[in-house]
């Protein structure tokens, strides 16, 4: 390897995404439908939040933060996919080892966000069912904004010294990384170092950032299903879970990959293949964003007719 791979303090200049490992063959096939998807992610996301934006009667609560879940999967999304359409298509796996440190902080910043929002998303629907009286006193543009700012300051707070625990490891000229985006426990992985360290920490901010979100808001959907079930008529009881059954989806969409992705890349290591653990991976930036907005664009009623009169107004004036 040249020098000029290497920085003085032993901190490669530059990193190498392979891909795939095993399937260097299907690459550009493979390509094909991620990139038909990153497309659909960025006209699906972008369609939801230029309707709640431009409708005011779509800024309520929930409405907001559906806002706030696209704008992060806009963020998740456009992160990975174009650097792994180029890995895939192009070849071009080179990065910068600052440049990776960046795209993995938001890479994880961002699962970290959104999962403050679905627990946000699961207050809310806490309130509207549990305090209906009370839905716009307790969840005004004032909390929500607070609550955003929260998450988004947690995630960076959490994130960042995965940063420093990386810097901190000697590479000993391993700058080959089998995986077309940077995360923490794949880079830390090239180190010729104790990295205990960091799977602790790994493992901590797992458990007490989407872990603890995911706790919480099983015992919101508790409170929830204990007052559906209480109400008088079995139609209240059904238009009552019909406004949570898109949030549910999201979470299962969201939370199953996320912990797979999790427990297989630090317990699973010799048992699931690591091809099959790089392409669950890449789903896993892809499927939230293409379907959180299919999911609530059609579930959603006041969504869908806002949409389709938009569609018809821009058919009209063309």
């Amino acid at each position: 390897m040249s020098p000029s791979n290497i920085s003085d303090d032993s901190l490669p200049v530059t990193l190498f995404l392979t891909g795939i490992p095993g399937l260097e063959w299907a690459h550009f096939w493979i390509a094909i439908p991620f990139c038909a998807m990153y497309l659909v992610a960025l006209a699906g996301n972008a369609a939801l939040i230029l309707v709640i934006a431009m409708d005011k009667a779509l800024h309520a609560p929930m409405y907001l933060f559906l806002c706030l879940l696209s704008l992060t999967d806009l963020a998740l999304s456009s992160t990975t996919v174009p650097k792994m359409l180029a890995i895939l298509w192009l070849h071009a796996g080179e990065i910068s080892f600052g440049g990776c440190l960046a795209q993995m902080f938001f890479v994880h910043s961002s699962y970290a966000v959104e999962s403050s929002i679905l627990l946000a998303m699961a207050f809310d629907r806490y309130v509207a069912i549990c305090n209906p009286l009370r839905y716009t006193v307790i969840l005004n543009h004032t909390i929500i904004g607070r609550i955003g700012l929260v998450g988004i300051l947690r995630s960076v707070a959490v994130v960042s010294p995965f940063i420093f625990l990386l810097r901190r490891l000697p590479y000993c000229q391993h700058h080959v990384m089998a995986h077309t985006y940077c995360e923490h426990m794949g880079i830390a992985r090239l180190a010729c170092a104790n990295i205990t360290v960091n799977i602790v920490y790994g493992l901590t901010v797992a458990l007490l950032a989407m872990g603890l979100d995911s706790i919480l808001i099983t015992i919101s959907y508790g409170f929830i299903l204990h007052a559906v079930f209480c109400l008088p008529s079995r139609d209240a009881q059904h238009k009552a879970l019909s406004t949570c059954s898109s949030h549910l989806g999201v979470i299962l969409i969201f939370y199953i990959p996320a912990f797979f992705s999790f427990l297989t890349h630090r317990f699973g290591q010799h048992r699931v293949p690591k091809h099959v653990h790089i392409f669950l991976a890449n789903l896993y930036v892809l499927v939230p964003p293409v379907l959180n907005p299919i999911i609530y664009g059609a579930r959603t009623k006041e969504i869908r007719g806002r949409l389709i009169r938009l569609l018809h107004l821009r058919k009209i004036s063309l």
